[in-house]
């Protein structure tokens, strides 16, 4: 049976409304009509997973354009996202973003409760950790398969997090930034999940098939302190350049941060303060004005100080969140067609290359739209790892091959293609198919959301 089914792919009415003036007759040089006032895009969210249930919900983001004489920059942005799956997993989420709330400082910040029943688990430093697909394949119901969540926790997380950023002179900005998380961690709710199936369905309990958050913990790898999860309090500085020519999908110029991001330990409850650094370029080319482009992305972060928790290792350092999060690396932020978090480690680099082609415009319902289409290319690797090799090898498991494969690590790569459909250069809809490169990466992944990657 598939683990993903949609039962209603995207059902997409973008609806726009002036509540504050209406449109002048200006036009910008691509031929879009000048936004004033308020303008929102709305995004249904329907679909149906064999685990999770039905899921329903949906989110709308407003935008505030002012008099209009910076479209299509706007002046606030209001994002809001409620969907749920019928068994517990959901995403409620809140995010403002403005540079005109605080004079001269941008500020964004993003209030968010995402519990997730089936959150990814493959172990860490990617290739070093095993990951085998059919063992939660149920569509051959072998001796391989083992549990559709053998790969999976629970994770319920809570997010606070406000960026900020002021000119230092033309393109050069300072960043600061305060994150507050709290996670609580378990096994995944096998009871809950059975509810209402056939007995042919059905998960095995985690006492008859425990999955790989249950044997990193029989074997000391996850400490006892960390298993249940934990608060913590991120602050971050840093520098960023910034000359990019449009946010949401620019065709020119440069976005790149350099930032370190702490947590005490006096501000949570981690028993150990740590330190990560990051380093992000971002840069972007015009191949046809207009329509065509380049875009890269190269980045690295890695903890500098300290020891970072299991459960925020996924966590990918950004001033700015594209979606509903930015973790990894593996999924829709990152590397698209290989698995969310199969490639974790105490450091990590990554990439990201796209050919963004806006092939056809038009206006609906007096709303600039464009459409476009990308392909893309990513890539990633683990470069410094998590010491679990010594703990390992003192366990003498008679089964070792089967999880670990100690020295493997090496660059995870997929493709893919890619549709976006844009309205008023801001709200984007984004619709990514990728495939891995590696049979260890599993196969291909399908992923609908918002917003270009980078």
């Amino acid at each position: 049976m598939k683990k993903f089914i949609p039962i209603l792919f995207i059902c997409v009415l973008i609806f726009g409304y002036s509540a504050v003036g209406q449109d002048t007759l200006k036009t910008a040089s691509n031929t879009d009509k000048i936004k004033t006032g308020w303008n929102f895009g709305i995004l249904p969210a329907v679909s149906w997973d064999n685990d999770l249930g039905f899921q329903y919900g949906g989110l709308i983001n407003l935008y505030h354009y002012g008099d209009g004489s910076r479209y299509p920059t706007y002046d606030h942005s209001i994002y809001m996202e409620a969907s749920a799956y019928t068994r517990g997993s959901g995403i409620y989420r809140f995010m403002y973003d403005s540079d005109r709330l605080i004079r001269g400082i941008g500020l964004t910040v993003d209030v968010s409760y995402i519990p997730n029943q089936t959150y990814n688990f493959f172990g860490w430093n990617g290739y070093d950790a095993v990951y085998n697909h059919d063992w939660e394949d149920d569509s051959n119901k072998d001796d391989q398969y083992k549990t559709r969540v053998f790969y999976r926790y629970d994770n319920k997380m809570f997010r606070f997090k406000a960026d900020l950023n002021g000119k230092l002179n033309r393109n050069f900005k300072w960043l600061g930034g305060i994150q507050w998380y709290n996670f609580e961690i378990g096994q995944v709710d096998v009871d809950k999940l059975n509810k209402g199936k056939d007995e042919n369905d059905r998960l095995p309990s985690n006492q008859e098939q425990p999955g790989l958050f249950e044997k990193y913990m029989e074997w000391g790898l996850i400490p006892n302190d960390e298993a249940s999860g934990g608060s913590l309090t991120m602050l971050k500085a840093g520098l960023m350049y910034d000359s990019r020519d449009n946010k949401p999908n620019p065709m020119q110029g440069i976005w790149s941060e350099l930032a370190v991001e702490g947590a005490p330990e006096a501000l949570g409850s981690i028993n150990e303060s740590y330190l990560k650094l990051c380093i992000i370029h971002r840069q972007y080319f015009t191949i046809v004005p207009n329509n065509l482009s380049f875009a890269a992305r190269l980045a690295a972060q890695t903890t500098i100080a300290g020891h970072a928790p299991f459960y925020v290792q996924p966590l990918i350092i950004t001033s700015m969140l594209r979606g509903a999060t930015e973790e990894g690396l593996g999924g829709v932020r990152n590397l698209r067609g290989i698995p969310r978090n199969r490639v974790i480690g105490d450091g990590i680099a990554y990439a990201n290359f796209e050919l963004r082609w806006k092939f056809y415009r038009t206006r609906l319902f007096n709303q600039n739209l464009y459409f476009g289409l990308n392909t893309f290319l990513d890539a990633g690797q683990v470069f410094h790892k998590i010491d679990v090799k010594d703990k390992v090898e003192s366990l003498d498991l008679p089964n070792e091959t089967d999880y670990f494969d100690f020295g493997a690590e090496s660059l995870h790569t997929s493709y893919g293609i890619g549709l976006r459909v844009a309205m008023n250069q801001n709200f984007i809809i984004a619709i990514d198919y990728g495939r891995a490169t590696d049979k260890r990466d599993g196969t291909s992944g399908f992923y609908v959301g918002l917003n270009y990657l980078f």
